[in-house]
């Protein structure tokens, strides 16, 4: 953090108490979310409640072996993160320490009281100006570039205003190209205003954008069941709620692997290790679908898992949605992964107990659902002060205990987002993946972006998959009767629906996230297996009403192959092999 670099004490105080990660101390002259440094070993901790004389702070570290009477520091500023380019490719704990910096230093296990800035300082950089001597500029506006990473150019932005003493308006007076570091000047201005590549901005505020509008682009995934079902937009929010192991990291994994947003930040808040680990052995690995890039030149990775202190856990996802802010300000669609927001809200919840604060629904804060909404509204489609379009797609996990959807966690996430994807542990144990319950799932994106699907893949987009979720629909009400009656008792159409829904679930809404072509589906190869399996579905009723019994219907060659479109490398040729086939074989019948 860049306090630790730059900021000197402003006052000092002494520790009075400590309760886990939370400490009182006395004597100390600091306002709400001003960073201070605690004890000897000088832990990073930040003010949540002032009374009186004493002030109440959280610690991002283990406090063991911390003693009242010694000394708190104020740094007289707010928490906030380091930013400009190397940013990307790299790996940081919940206050965006550099893990893999630190790592070098001391191994393995990181000392307390370490610090290092979010990004490196001497680091030089091939700055390319946009602008000239003499160029009026405001807030917002693109000074020049930096090739970040082989994907992404890195635009270097005159900072927004935070208050009175910033006056980035003016001419141009200086411009310095070539080499720099993120800390010397690139620009000067007339109102003597020197700005450099490095910014600083407070986790907990908003950085200011021209407009907020209707997001009209899906956030394309390549997992067929959100693309074709239950569709996010560019800018929207989701929430993937679910028990233990029906998949909701793995889900997180493949949006944060293929979606088609500009900009990755993983935030994996309160995860176990190990999930951390995939993450970090696999993107460096795997190849960009589009580009042919790799996957960590887009991506940017806070890991703060379940054994790092628990303080630490409630900032992260300010940390995280801080930088998806700062390069959404550069016109990038950028997707954020929070995995999962349970563990913030736990966190909420033990530094709430700790401060004696009156308990709201099965213990947490009150003010659960007002941060929760805080977070999730700093999402969207955005006209940024420099009059470029910029998104910020927030998709979090939620964990909920025993998979009970009616926790305060869940239920508060779900007033708040507009997709909601319900993980089924059902589904899970019958290997059924992704184990997206269809029947309790939403999203309230489909009409804003059927316009861009139907310009884009086909015009029968929309009624494609409105007659696929009425055969699940009705595939849902059959399996009721079946279950008193068996299936031989109904009506042969009947039966025949039961038998489309079937393909639709194991052809269409199955997904195998590790097999090399079917991990990603594009939205036209998506369209082109639910048009087979409509296909199927038109033509085997035409045989029905022909006469032909529906055991023959469902016996023919051709449908057991639906079931291998996924991984059909050449989809194109498969598919209208296989549409000609059943056309063939069923109208032989009749």
């Amino acid at each position: 953090m860049s306090q630790a670099t730059d900021t000197t004490p402003e006052s000092e105080g002494v520790i009075d108490s400590v309760s886990g990660p939370v400490v009182v101390a006395t004597d100390l002259d600091a306002r709400m979310n001003d960073v201070v440094y605690v004890g000897d070993e000088g832990l990073m901790g930040e003010v949540i409640e002032i009374e009186g004389n004493r002030t109440t702070v959280q610690v991002y570290e283990e406090t063991s072996a911390v003693s009242p009477g010694e000394p708190v520091e104020n740094t007289g500023e707010p928490l906030t993160v380091d930013l400009g380019p190397g940013m990307l490719d790299s790996i940081y704990d919940g206050v965006q320490r550099p893990l893999d910096v630190l790592e070098e230093r001391m191994g393995a296990f990181l000392d307390r009281g370490v610090d290092a800035p979010g990004i490196d300082m001497e680091e030089t950089w091939t700055f390319e100006p946009t602008v000239e001597v003499g160029d009026a500029v405001e807030p917002g506006d693109v000074l020049g570039t930096v090739q970040e990473t082989v994907q992404i150019e890195h635009k270097v932005l005159v900072p927004p205003e935070r208050g009175a003493d910033d006056d980035h308006h003016g001419e141009i007076t200086a411009v310095e190209s070539g080499e720099h570091d993120v800390q010397e000047t690139v620009v000067e201005l007339d109102t003597g205003a020197e700005i450099s590549m490095h910014q600083e901005w407070p986790v907990r505020e908003p950085r200011p954008a021209r407009e907020k509008e209707t997001p009209t682009t899906p956030l394309v995934s390549g997992q067929r069941i959100l693309d074709g079902l239950f569709p996010i937009a560019k800018g929207g929010t989701a929430a993937i709620p679910g028990p233990f192991g029906s998949g909701k990291t793995v889900t997180q994994h493949q949006l944060a692997k293929w979606a088609d947003a500009d900009i990755v930040v993983y935030v994996g808040c309160g995860e176990r290790g190990n999930e951390m680990t995939e993450v970090i052995e696999d993107f460096p690995e795997l190849e960009d679908p589009v580009t042919g890039n790799p996957l960590m030149s887009r991506t940017c990775l806070i890991a703060n898992t379940s054994n790092m202190p628990v303080a630490a856990r409630e900032s992260c996802v300010y940390t995280g949605i801080t930088i998806a802010e700062y390069y959404r300000d550069m016109g990038y669609d950028v997707a954020l992964m929070a995995d999962s927001t349970s563990r913030w809200a736990e966190a909420m919840r033990e530094i709430s107990s700790r401060l004696e604060e009156m308990p709201g629904e099965e213990g947490y804060p009150a003010y659960l659902a007002a941060r929760l909404s805080e977070f999730y509204e700093r999402a969207g489609k955005f006209q940024n002060l420099n009059d470029t379009e910029g998104s910020i797609s927030v998709i979090g996990a939620v964990s909920p205990p025993g998979g009970d959807f009616s926790e305060p966690v869940t239920q508060n996430t779900l007033r708040i987002v507009k997709a909601f994807w319900a993980l089924d542990a059902d589904l899970a144990e019958r290997r059924h993946f992704p184990s997206i319950n269809w029947n309790e799932s939403y999203s309230l994106y489909r009409e804003q972006l059927d316009p861009w699907f139907t310009e884009n893949v086909d015009e029968d987009w929309p009624s494609r998959r409105q007659w696929a979720v009425d055969t699940l629909d009705e595939e849902d009400e059959l399996q009721e009767i079946v279950q008193l009656v068996g299936k031989d008792a109904l009506p042969e159409d009947q039966q025949l629906t039961l038998e489309v829904a079937r393909y639709l679930r194991e052809a269409y809404l199955q997904q195998n996230a590790f097999h090399d072509v079917d991990t990603y589906c594009e939205p036209e190869k998506t369209f082109r297996m639910l048009g087979a399996i409509k296909t199927f579905n038109d033509e085997a009723f035409d045989a029905l009403d022909a006469g032909v019994p529906v055991e023959e219907i469902i016996d023919i060659d051709a449908a057991p192959r639906l079931n291998r479109m996924g991984v059909a490398e050449d989809y194109d040729e498969f598919i209208d092999e296989l549409e000609a086939q059943i056309e063939t074989e069923l109208g032989e019948l009749y």
